[in-house]
């Protein structure tokens, strides 16, 4: 039982259907992404620069790998620094790769961040 040639002008009438949805949904996945960084940038401009006593609660990295052309490997990492400050509230801001070698759990000092963005931080 085959697809004989019924099943081929079946195929050629679904295959632009299939490209135009995959297609919409990868650029609606791009505009929601750029719209969300364009809002986050936004609101971080608009937040007050803030200096406030804290606490680096914790650290971590997040790694991710794309593979390229010509099957080349590329990896990045992205740091991140948990604070605490004095309520006890906890915020996590990413941080520069030379930032979180410098941070180390336990330090105390002052954040300086503006919205979710991280600006510094001082040692007391």
């Amino acid at each position: 039982m085959g697809f004989g040639m019924g099943g081929f002008d079946l195929i050629f009438s679904i295959f632009p259907f299939l490209f135009i949805t995959v297609f919409v949904i990868v650029i609606g996945t791009f505009l929601v992404s750029a719209v969300r960084g364009v809002k986050t940038w936004n609101k971080n401009n608009a937040s007050p620069r803030l200096t406030v006593s804290a606490q680096v609660a914790a650290k971590r990295t997040e790694v991710s790998h794309h593979r390229g052309a010509n099957n080349m490997s590329h990896s990045h990492t992205s740091y991140y620094a948990t604070f605490q400050v004095e309520s006890g509230d906890r915020m996590e801001l990413s941080v520069s790769g030379p930032e979180y070698g410098m941070l180390v759990e336990g330090d105390q000092g002052n954040l300086t961040f503006q919205g979710t963005r991280y600006l510094g931080f001082e040692r007391a």
